[in-house]
């Protein structure tokens, strides 16, 4: 894990949706779940021109960057130019179908934080494959189907998702249609944190989703404790 990561920084991943959040702002939703216990946030907008998500990305992390770690999904160029323009972005989340991550991480450089996801058995033991320091956390779903990645594969259920986790030692966010519910399942199968779209983006109160997401998990993580 990069040395600028905060392992605290996993407990919950907010992925953007600018159709979900519709019609209040981006940054406004990421703003709200922030201040509601939101740990690190990903700009996911897979057909904006990338004029558009450089605009984007910059102006979440104008709001947030300095309070918790802002990604740019897919794109290492927007990650570079939001940089350049002294914007506090602090690193990518690429899929299995964008830029291969070794190539990711040489071209962000060693302080960027980099995500991947990961699904199967084969993706996964490649992961725990690649050099140290190449990948800070894995996004290991979808645990559940859902309408905001239509093309993700077939979901894990809890079980899935800890048999996944098992396969490796990097960090895993458990996404894909992840509810409240499901944080003490999710945390006892393995779970560093969750990743969660509409579970914040489509919540009438962003900042009061977001804080019941923490609380799910912190609560897990206590109850395990007392056992």
């Amino acid at each position: 894990m990069s040395a600028h990561l905060d392992p605290a920084a996993l407990v919950l991943h907010l992925v953007t949706d600018s159709a979900l959040s519709a019609p209040r702002s981006v940054p406004d939703v990421v703003a709200a779940a922030v201040a509601g216990g939101a740990t690190m946030v990903q700009v996911r907008e897979k057909h904006a021109p990338v004029r558009d998500l450089v605009a984007l990305l910059m102006a979440v992390a104008e709001r947030v960057g300095r309070d918790v770690p802002v990604l740019v999904d897919d794109r290492a160029d927007a990650y570079l130019a939001a940089r350049a323009a002294g914007a506090p972005v602090a690193g990518v989340h690429v899929g299995q179908s964008d830029l291969p991550v070794e190539l990711a991480r040489r071209i962000c450089g060693p302080d960027a934080v980099l995500g991947l996801s990961a699904a199967t058995a084969q993706e996964l033991d490649a992961a725990a494959a690649l050099p140290p320091g190449t990948v800070d956390y894995l996004g290991v779903g979808a645990v559940h189907a859902t309408r905001t990645k239509p093309d993700h594969p077939e979901p894990l259920g809890v079980e899935g998702f800890a048999r996944a986790a098992a396969r490796t030692g990097l960090p895993c966010l458990a996404i894909g249609g992840v509810r409240v519910e499901d944080a003490p399942a999710l945390r006892a199968a393995g779970a560093a944190g969750l990743a969660v779209v509409s579970g914040i983006c489509a919540a009438p109160d962003p900042a009061a989703a977001a804080a019941a997401y923490v609380r799910a998990f912190a609560r897990s993580t206590a109850e395990e404790a007392v056992r």
